[in-house]
């Protein structure tokens, strides 16, 4: 692994970027079957609110923006939420660089914000004690009259449309349970309700990381 690491931080987010060394992965050992792993980046982000007021995140991003086709993200999660619009440029960044190559850790909470972040990844790894929240987005608007009510309904339409893509498109919430919530009802879930509804895939505990299916196996037998 190289030596050289890049650190970028904001006021609530750090980014540590680590070259990977090619390695090689055993298939099959007899066989003499192999898996070259070719030489790439891993973007490590972790997470905390979402309510840069100081510094902003363009040095963040601008690291992101540097990722190749082979490099991966993992987002380490501890967040209690916060502005829409930065999880959203999360949400960019995810789509333009690292489509199917993210992996989220639940680390330990993550509401409102840092739930729909959770989501947003492709592996998404728990603790046995991590804590999740779903729950309607805050909105206010100054202005006029008509300007108000213009900008709040383009707003709910908007941000209707982007948390049903994250939380209802993937099977993590119902649509009778979406129209709850976007009515204010707020669902806490645990680390075996998160496996059940496959919002968790994978779950850390005692050393090794099972499956959902497996932990929830687990569960039954004890």
């Amino acid at each position: 692994m190289d030596s050289g690491r890049r650190e970028l931080t904001s006021e609530e987010h750090t980014l540590y970027i680590e070259l990977i060394s090619e390695k090689k992965r055993v298939i099959d050992k007899e066989k003499s079957i192999y898996e070259i792993i070719p030489k790439h980046k891993r973007y490590r982000v972790y997470i905390g609110r979402f309510f840069e007021l100081k510094r902003g995140l363009h040095k963040l991003f601008n690291g992101l923006k540097e990722a190749g086709d082979g490099d991966y993200l993992e987002l380490v999660i501890n967040s209690s939420g916060g502005l829409i619009n930065e999880g959203q440029q999360f949400y960019n960044i995810i789509q333009e660089k690292f489509y199917g190559r993210t992996v989220a850790y639940l680390n330990n909470m993550g509401y409102s914000m840092g739930a729909l972040l959770f989501c947003m990844a492709d592996k998404r790894v728990v603790y046995e004690y991590s804590d999740l929240m779903f729950h309607t987005y805050s909105h206010g608007s100054k202005g006029k009259g008509d300007e108000v009510q213009s900008h709040v309904e383009h707003t709910s339409k908007k941000l209707r449309k982007f948390f049903k893509h994250i939380v209802v498109k993937r099977g993590f919430l119902t649509k009778k349970e979406f129209k709850a919530m976007m009515i204010g009802k707020d669902f806490w879930m645990d680390t075996e309700e998160m496996c059940r509804r496959g919002i968790a895939t994978h779950v850390i505990m005692e050393g090794k990381e099972l499956t959902a299916d497996d932990y929830l196996d687990r569960l039954k037998s004890e």
